[in-house]
This record gives structure tokens, C-alpha cells and sequence, in this order.
């Protein structure tokens, strides 16, 4: 993320309203934009294509074949991202750019097995049980696979910082779908919901197109080394564990009310439980702003300190090393209360303002009752992440893994009892996990203040690890 602070920085520190405004908007584009881009054109595509008149079962299997296809390309993208990650920023770092492209391809080809493992037994009992058109069974895999391909390449792009051309594209990508869309409609008689479901499927292909044809524009050569990146799943098993059980943790709350009573199932394929689903969009979209923030005062504030810290480790004086630490680590209390009073601010009058709309347009009953509590959880939540990505920051993978595990299995456990509870205490699952994985991350991190120094400094070995016999403890012998 580090490339963005500059830019931030020239918009923030010009102390204007105008200024502010901009810098807030750019931090918008280079986070959340190409998501907000995607839900914009799905509503507009169900206004203007009369998506309402269609029967019952055609919309809700529309709209969970949309569901299933984001949730899982990003479950199953999460094993592979933050090593990818890790090992593209090392290349970067080397200079080793001839490595990038046998990189992406052999994570790539393990992104794709796994996504085939997962989706097609999935595509075969909705189409030998549930009875859905062939085609439309494809529809629904081409999206998955597109989709999948596009958060991939996003991966490489965001390394890059080229966060502008990601939100252009997904801009152009669903600009094609939502024409699309129209002309099978009105044009070809298209019913509206395949119209809307290929339209889609189009869109993303080409969002991924668009994203792989810079990628080769940026790396052009290839050194064959295709294995390189497996040593790297090995070495930081931790950051495959950490990303797959908090992607997993996001959802794992409402994959347990899937099971419960209250739930539905769409061709005896695809299950929701309707009123906790739409409870977790809103819940998530009062809190989204704290990606924006957070990743607006990292770039701007604490980067410069871990920098300065760094710098001080590699050749100053042991009164320097020690006064960058305190400002560093002082940078993220800081940065962590900030965040938490912005999004604060921010978060109660959308609350109140969703509070006294949502039943006006129509969403009431269990949705209104359930949102209140996973608004609270998403809070945290967001707060929880933010010091997991400070963990990265100091290499601290075992305190990701057990935060992110705690998160997870937390949420799991809670989420059966509050099933049990009133409609009211629903999100008390993800309430409680939050609030424990945050507990575990806050005092993961204020060990790493303390023993910040053993490491850095004690992570050395007397002799070259390897394998064989162990050589004799004996240091002199007096003869």
C-alpha cells in the first residue's frame, strides 16, 4: 500500500476543504470503488430491465448465483493471496522481475484446481438435482471462474499501486455489461435475468482481460522459474492459514444460519437465510468506511515511522533505535484510536439514517432486528483487521494465524448459540468472535512493543540450518 501515502499526502496537507474532499475521494477510488462499481450496475440493471416482474424462484435463483459466485472466488482465492503477495513484494525488492511471470502462472494454475474442486460438484448437483438449464449452469461457473481471475490478477495490479487503472477497468468492464445487458433484453427478447447474468459474466471476463493485458504490458519476461513460489506456501505456511481463516471467518456466521430454521433453498441447491444476508450487506456498508480511513492514515502517518524505524535498525545509534520505536509504536495507538473515533463518527448517523429509512423501503421485520447487532460486530471487526495488517508489518505471522483463528472459531461456536436466541441477538456470533480476535490481536501486538527488540535483533543463527547429524556440542577440550 505504500505507494499511495505520496499522493494522499499532496491532497491532505493543502489544509483545505476542496483538498480534503479529494484526498477522501481518491482513497475511496483506490479501495472500495470497483465494488461499489459492481453493486451500482446489478440494481441499475434490475431497474431498467424489469427484474421485479419475473416470478419468484427465477429472481431468488438470480440473486443467489450472484451471491455464491463473489463469496466463494473469494474463499477460495484466500489461501494463495497474501503468499503470492509476500513473494511478489520480495521479487520487487530483489529486483528479480524475470521471476513475476512464472509466479503468476503457477499460482494462477493452483488458484484454478482449487476453484474446479469446488465448483464443480457443486454445478453437477445443480444441474442433476436442482434441474436448472445447462446453460445456465455455465453462466453461473463462467462468472465464478472470471471472477476468480479477476480478484487474481487484482492481486499483482494492487502491488503495483496501480489502483486508478483497477477501478477503470471494472469501470469499462460493467459499463459493457449494463449495454449488454439492455440490448439482449429489448434487443433479442432476452429474459431478464439470463440477459443479466451473461451481461455480467461478459463484464468480469473482460475486467480480467483488461487486467491480464497490463500485467504482461508491466512484466515481459519470464525466467522459467515456475517452482519458486511453492517454496515460499512452505515457508510462510502462516500467511495461508492467517487469510484463509478470516476470509473464512467473514462468512462463516452466515453459512451457520444456512442451517438454521429460518433458512431457504433455491433448487434444492443453493441455501441463504434472506433476512441475516441482507442484515450483513447493510451491517458491512455502515462500516466499509474504515478501509478508507484506515488505509488513508497508514499510508499518510505510520509508514514514515516504520520506515524511519527500519532505517535506524540497519545503521544508527542505539538512542536512535530506540526513540523511532516509541514514535512508531505510539503511531499505532494512534492511528488504531483514530480509526476507531472517525469510524464512530462516521458509523452512528448511518445507523440512525438506517434505522428510520430501511422500513420505509421495505426492509423490516428480521432485517431491521437482526442489523443493529452485526453493525456493532462489523465495527470491530474492521478495527480487529487493521492490527492484523500491523502484524504483517513486524512479521509477527503466528499472531495473525492465532488472531485469525480465534476470529474464526469464535464466530463459529457464538453464531450456533445466538442461532438459538432471539431474532434480536443474531449477530451476538460475529459480535463475539470480533470481540475476542481483537482482544487476541491487541495483546499480540503490545507483546511485540515489548520484545520488539529480541525480533529484530535475536532472530540469528550460530550455524546454517540443515539436515543431517548434529554436530558435537563440545565448544574446547583441554588435552
Amino acid at each position: 500500500m505504500a505507494g499511495i501515502g505520496i499522493k494522499l499526502s499532496r491532497f491532505f496537507n493543502k489544509d483545505s476543504i476542496v483538498s480534503r474532499v479529494l484526498g477522501c475521494g481518491y482513497s475511496v477510488v483506490v479501495t472500495i470503488a470497483p465494488m461499489l462499481i459492481v453493486i451500482a450496475v446489478i440494481m441499475l440493471m434490475e431497474l431498467l430491465l424489469g427484474f421485479a416482474e419475473l416470478d419468484y424462484a427465477s429472481r431468488e435463483l438470480f440473486a443467489c448465483t450472484v451471491l455464491y459466485i463473489f463469496i466463494f472466488s473469494l474463499l477460495t482465492a484466500s489461501p494463495f493471496n497474501a503468499v503470492i503477495s509476500r513473494y511478489m513484494s520480495d521479487l520487487i525488492y530483489d529486483e528479480r522481475y524475470a521471476d513475476i511471470t512464472p509466479c503468476y502462472y503457477t499460482g494462477l494454475l493452483l488458484n484454478t484446481i482449487f476453484s474446479f474442486i469446488v465448483a464443480i460438484p457443486f454445478c453437477m448437483h445443480e444441474y442433476l438435482v436442482g434441474g436448472v438449464n445447462i446453460w445456465y449452469v455455465f453462466a453461473g461457473f463462467f462468472g465464478f471462474m472470471s471472477l476468480m481471475y479477476t480478484f487474481y490478477t487484482m492481486l499483482y495490479l494492487s502491488i503495483c499501486k496501480d489502483y486508478k487503472k483497477i477501478s477503470l477497468f471494472y469501470t469499462l468492464g460493467m459499463m459493457i455489461t449494463l449495454v449488454l445487458s439492455l440490448i439482449l433484453h429489448y434487443v433479442f427478447g432476452v429474459r431478464s435475468d439470463i440477459a443479466m447474468l451473461v451481461s455480467l459474466d461478459v463484464g468480469i471476463f473482460i475486467t480480467a482481460v483488461l487486467e491480464f493485458s497490463l500485467f504482461r504490458r508491466y512484466f515481459k519476461e519470464n525466467s522459467g522459474n515456475y517452482l519458486a513460489v511453492l517454496k515460499y506456501f512452505v515457508r510462510y505456511w502462516q500467511l495461508v492459514m492467517a487469510n484463509f481463516f478470516y476470509i473464512f471467518g467473514l462468512f462463516i456466521h452466515n453459512f451457520v444460519f444456512w442451517t438454521t430454521p429460518g433458512h431457504m433453498v433455491v433448487v434444492k441447491t443453493f441455501v441463504c437465510h434472506q433476512p441475516y444476508d441482507m442484515a450483513t450487506c447493510l451491517a458491512m456498508f455502515t462500516n466499509i468506511t474504515a478501509s478508507v480511513i484506515f488505509i488513508s492514515r497508514v499510508e499518510m502517518y505510520f509508514h514514515s515511522r516504520y520506515k524511519t524505524y527500519s532505517e535506524a535498525v540497519i545503521g544508527g545509534r542505539g538512542l536512535d533505535i530506540n526513540s523511532a520505536k516509541k514514535r512508531m509504536f505510539s503511531q499505532i495507538t494512534e492511528e488504531l484510536m483514530t480509526l476507531a473515533r472517525v469510524q464512530f463518527i462516521v458509523t452512528t448517523p448511518l445507523f440512525l439514517i438506517a434505522m428510520i429509512l430501511l422500513p420505509r423501503l421495505g426492509f423490516g421485520g428480521n432485517v431491521i432486528r437482526i442489523y443493529p447487532c452485526l453493525a456493532a460486530a462489523y465495527f470491530i471487526m474492521f478495527i480487529m483487521y487493521s492490527i492484523i495488517i500491523f502484524m504483517y508489518y513486524f512479521n509477527d505471522l503466528n499472531g495473525a494465524v492465532w488472531t485469525s483463528l480465534t476470529f474464526f472459531v469464535v464466530t463459529m461456536l457464538a453464531s450456533i448459540a445466538a442461532s438459538k436466541l432471539p431474532t434480536i441477538w443474531f449477530g451476538m456470533g460475529l459480535f463475539v468472535g470480533s470481540f475476542t480476535g481483537f482482544t487476541v490481536a491487541y495483546f499480540r501486538i503490545r507483546r511485540m512493543e515489548k520484545t520488539i527488540d529480541i525480533h529484530t535483533f535475536c532472530r540469528g543463527n550460530m550455524l546454517k540450518k540443515g539436515h543431517g547429524r548434529m554436530p558435537s556440542n563440545l565448544v574446547y577440550e583441554r588435552k
